[in-house]
């Protein structure tokens, strides 16, 4: 039986699409073929999105139609349902009252999830000042509720992980170097030679645990024997943002508004590290070569000299708005799946406590170090994600004391998945997505086997006279 057209009031999204690309609603109706009249009327909620409307959005823009789906910030909706599973709230509302409430008024659930946060926070303070080791959980959820690291988290995200700005100051300098043509090491260095600093190689006994240290009254920039020569570019071209990109750096710190000193110094070395990224792959020649090369991770390493992370990381930015690459998720997580770091230029679902699912590949990638591993994923809201990931070796390692290995996940809506090499040879109309969720303590899928706690919301179902592959089960409704 054929479905019939889907038709969605979209009007608040499709305005922020519409600016979010520098368009008026005549200039958009006339890149779509159809009248601005019809596009005013839709932007108004007076006119619903047909299936030819929507199916049109994506052929021109190159966006996934989901994006503009009563779903579009996933992340909210993720935000705001975990936030409601407290059992503190008593009875969750359904699903359906929750999209209600995200698409009658979505800065109500952003307020709700905000309160939800401060509660938490002065719960586990108390909790802490009382005896913070007594729960391990507790101790995780502390460090997790981190306020600097949610913030520059929150501040990224919203930008879809693209500082238009920097990324176009580094794509000057980069053509200014000539890094297209020229050794990157030896061009950046004379570049920092040329504010009169040195770079020094250094043995690891000398730095200690220390990577790179600048000494201002030295005029040197000391870097560890352990880094490895992408590494070390990247830490020139972190030392040149200081230097060079200051005042923009700082005009963004002023746009953020933050307010908390740690949380101004971490966005200031998470802007410096962007830089240092698109100054070693700049933005037009490396969407050029994602494009060319469909997104070949490790081709494109050894083309611009990056390491797995970095390139990978580069990836999730690539949101510039008349050149926009694929929309990735990008996350590092260790063996106990912990995440370290998480971007997304899409509009993945990150948990704001807790691991990441054991069902995801990620976990995966530790039995085979330094292979692709690939995996269609569904979360529980229907939305399918295509996965890469692979480990990579920190810097550092010696006798007695290894490299940490990490897990790199790098993904993106499955519509996207035959634009990338590494979904050639499969069936993506036919392959069966893994099932996952955002952590156990707020998937509330049953019998799963892989499950380490029950969800927040749900009590505990105990049979003494049965044992099944799930460890745990749980009441539903």
């Amino acid at each position: 039986m054929t479905a019939r057209p889907q038709k969605l009031i979209i009007g608040q999204r499709l305005r922020v699409l519409r600016q979010s690309l520098g368009l008026t609603q005549a200039q958009m109706a006339a890149e779509l073929g159809v009248s601005a009249s019809y596009v005013t009327l839709i932007e108004a909620d007076q006119r619903p999105a047909s299936a030819r409307f929507l199916m049109k959005l994506a052929e021109v823009y190159d966006l996934n139609i989901r994006e503009l789906a009563p779903s579009t910030d996933v992340q909210l909706a993720a935000d705001f349902a975990a936030a409601l599973k407290d059992p503190v709230i008593g009875d969750a509302p359904s699903r359906a009252e929750i999209e209600a409430v995200l698409q009658a008024s979505p800065r109500l659930a952003a307020g709700f999830v905000r309160l939800h946060d401060r509660y938490r926070q002065a719960l586990l303070r108390t909790q802490a000042e009382d005896n913070p080791m007594t729960d391990r959980d507790k101790v995780e959820a502390l460090a997790e509720t981190s306020r600097p690291v949610d913030a520059v988290r929150a501040w990224f995200y919203a930008r879809r992980n693209h500082v238009d700005a920097l990324d176009r100051a580094a794509e000057a300098l980069a053509d200014e170097l000539g890094l297209h043509r020229n050794e990157p090491h030896i061009a950046l260095t004379a570049r920092l030679s040329a504010h009169g600093i040195a770079v020094r190689i250094l043995p690891a006994p000398v730095m200690g645990d220390r990577l790179r240290c600048h000494d201002p009254a030295r005029r040197e920039l000391l870097l560890s024997e352990l880094l490895r020569q992408s590494s070390r570019r990247f830490q020139i071209a972190v030392l040149l943002s200081q230097l060079e990109q200051q005042p923009l750096i700082d005009s963004l710190l002023e746009e953020a508004a933050l307010e908390d000193p740690a949380a101004r110094s971490l966005m200031r070395v998470s802007l410096a590290n962007y830089f240092a990224a698109a100054l070693l792959m700049p933005y037009g020649r490396f969407l050029s070569a994602c494009e060319s090369t469909r997104y070949d991770i490790e081709l494109l390493s050894h083309r611009f000299g990056t390491s797995f992370e970095q390139t990978a990381h580069r990836m999730s930015t690539l949101q510039r708005p008349e050149a926009r690459g694929i929309p990735f998720f990008f996350v590092r997580v260790d063996r106990a799946g912990n995440i370290s770091k998480r971007f997304s230029a899409g509009r993945f679902p990150f948990s704001r406590f807790g691991g990441t699912c054991p069902l995801w590949n990620i976990h995966a990638a530790f039995e085979r170090p330094d292979e692709i591993h690939t995996q269609v994923i569904r979360m529980p809201e229907g939305a399918s994600y295509f996965s890469i990931a692979r480990t990579a070796t920190r810097a550092g390692g010696s006798h007695g004391a290894p490299a940490q290995r990490l897990a790199i996940g790098l993904g993106c809506d499955v519509a996207y998945a035959p634009r990338l090499v590494y979904a050639d040879g499969i069936d993506l109309d036919r392959i069966r997505p893994v099932d996952i969720g955002l952590n156990c303590y707020l998937c509330e899928r049953s019998d799963c086997a892989a499950r380490a706690h029950a969800p927040i919301n749900r009590r505990l179902a105990v049979n003494e006279q049965e044992r099944s592959l799930a460890i745990f089960r749980f009441e539903e409704g």
